[in-house]
């Protein structure tokens, strides 16, 4: 064998064993009680994030959420468009493995069906029209919401939610959104 094929194939094996990991978050970590998963389907603009390098100069982005064919899976399709309202626009399509039912509250997000990154439900506001979407290793965090824009003040208190879970809140970058009056991208 070739040292290039060596190479993937560690990296390959090493992605594996990484993706196998547990992904439940340590006791006391914030975490939604009881999530609905039906009432949580649907569209959430990304109000504000810290990113993966990949989406650190998206606009306009909007994680939609819809039931797969089993009780546990959920569809993902992810759309930002890169570096501004008018540049390409960008899809991502994941899916979700509900792991901790019945509070649904933590999901394993699927990507190149090899990697396996936790995805934990950390808020959800009782109308289920804000939430926060978190990760124990405190790397990146999603603010959410069903609408492209929300006032400051509800904004705030999710952002002292953000920082209470432990995140460092000079990091947040406000995602840009479009009203839903000019967007081309529903």
């Amino acid at each position: 064998m070739s040292r290039a094929v060596i190479i993937r194939l560690a990296l390959i094996g090493l992605i594996v064993m990484v993706s196998g990991c547990s992904l439940a978050p340590p006791k006391g970590f914030p975490t939604a009680d009881d999530v609905d998963l039906d009432r949580f389907m649907g569209n959430w603009y990304v109000i504000a994030h810290i990113p993966p390098s990949k989406t650190k100069n998206a606009y306009n982005e909007i994680e939609r959420y819809t039931r797969g064919d089993d009780a546990d899976t959920i569809n993902v399709k992810f759309t930002y468009r890169e570096g501004g309202f008018d540049g390409p626009k960008k899809i991502m399509r994941p899916w979700a493995t509900v792991l901790d039912a019945p509070s649904n509250a933590l999901w394993a997000m699927h990507f190149y069906y090899v990697l396996r990154l936790q995805y934990v439900i950390s808020y959800v506001s009782p109308d289920y029209d804000t939430t926060i979407i978190a990760r124990d290793k405190r790397d990146f965090v999603w603010i959410m919401a069903r609408t492209p824009e929300i006032d400051d003040t509800t904004y705030q208190s999710l952002v002292e939610r953000v920082q209470d879970i432990g995140y460092d809140t000079s990091k947040l970058r406000k995602v840009p959104q479009q009203p839903l009056s000019k967007r081309d991208d529903l």
